[in-house]
């Protein structure tokens, strides 16, 4: 299975973003898979109208609430069926531009540099980070800040399309 079918077929089994939060906000920044717990975009420390990447952006629920917010947001995500949702729900918002691609591939290109990168269950937990984190690193602006989160790990399995994709019984993770 490649990378790109295995995240559409993810995509098919999530359901979108919820219309608005708990506080009736359209746009909100989400890293953990509870609804309206943790953190917000604060820790990504952006400058006014600052340039940030999100690094696997799924169906672009934070990439848009950071694009709402006036920050110049690229995302990037290998899988079509994950951007298509992202478009079809943020693609009138000015600041947000959405790439299908390989995150270390957009990462090797001349991308420019961001105030700041992040991954919320995305590249960050099953990329290689002797590979991820140079390349991330090379793109950071002097100051720029790499934030991630992950889920916990599922015992047996690597990586999101091992832990949340369903499989046959007699098929190893």
């Amino acid at each position: 299975m490649t990378t790109a079918l295995a995240w559409d077929t993810y995509s098919q089994q999530r359901p979108s973003r919820r219309p608005v939060n708990a506080r009736g906000e359209a746009t909100w920044f989400n890293w953990t898979q509870h609804q309206d717990h943790g953190p917000g975009d604060e820790l990504l420390h952006l400058p006014a109208d600052g340039r940030v990447l999100d690094i696997g952006c799924g169906k672009g629920g934070n990439a848009a609430h950071l694009a709402a917010a006036g920050a110049r947001t690229v995302g990037v995500d290998i899988s079509p069926a994950q951007l298509a949702a992202a478009r079809e729900r943020w693609g009138h918002l000015p600041q947000l531009a959405l790439h299908q691609a390989d995150a270390l591939d957009y990462l090797a290109d001349d991308c420019g540099v961001f105030d700041a990168i992040y991954s919320v269950f995305g590249v960050a937990w099953f990329t290689d980070p002797a590979r991820l984190l140079p390349a991330v690193r090379a793109r950071l602006a002097p100051g720029g800040v790499f934030t991630f989160s992950h889920r916990p790990p599922v015992e047996g399995c690597y990586g999101c399309q091992a832990s949340y994709i369903p499989r046959g019984a007699d098929e190893d993770p």
